[in-house]
């Protein structure tokens, strides 16, 4: 399942959403107030469903879509005034007020459309990731997020595929 992040200037907003998803079996990974901690949640991640509530200043769901592509899927919940100012035809809106049951229903159905786009690793190449976090978090004293971030980011760096990377790292060794 992907991570759901839910992103929303008010707190009494996300408090909200967090206690409906929970009540309903979602697992929130993280809430985030600002435009900076989304994206740090989102480089923390290799996907997400973000449940975007009303305007988070500095970030619009349509430069998340730009700067994320197929890595998310946007709900965005908000006023009709606020949502018609969305371009990009790859953000879920629903506008408010709107039901819990129809917020839930949204999620499922992305839920199932992220899945069906995220390209999966094979079994082999999920231990090859692994062991090449294990073997950065050993050598470098940082955390599962941290390696994964950092593999992520050298295999961009590197123009390569992140198992391609990491079998370069079990390749060198510890």
């Amino acid at each position: 399942m992907a991570r759901m992040i839910i992103a929303g200037a008010s707190e009494t907003n996300r408090d909200q959403m967090s206690r409906l998803l929970a009540s309903s079996g979602f697992s929130v990974y993280r809430c985030c107030a600002s435009a900076s901690s989304l994206r740090r949640a989102l480089s923390e991640s290799d996907d997400s469903i973000i449940i975007y509530i009303g305007i988070i200043p500095d970030c619009t769901p349509d430069e998340l879509i730009l700067d994320y592509g197929s890595r998310i899927q946007v709900l965005w919940i908000a006023r009709q005034n606020v949502l018609e100012s969305c371009d990009s035809p790859e953000i879920f809106r629903l506008t408010l007020p709107t039901s819990g049951q129809t917020i839930l229903g949204a999620l499922e159905m992305l839920n199932q459309l992220h899945r069906r786009q995220m390209p999966r690793r094979t079994g082999a190449d999920k231990e090859l990731v692994e062991e090449a976090k294990s073997i950065l978090m050993k050598q470098l004293h940082i955390t599962e997020p941290e390696a994964h971030h950092l593999l992520q980011k050298q295999a961009m760096d590197h123009g390569m595929k992140m198992t391609e990377y990491a079998g370069r790292i079990v390749k060198r060794g510890p």
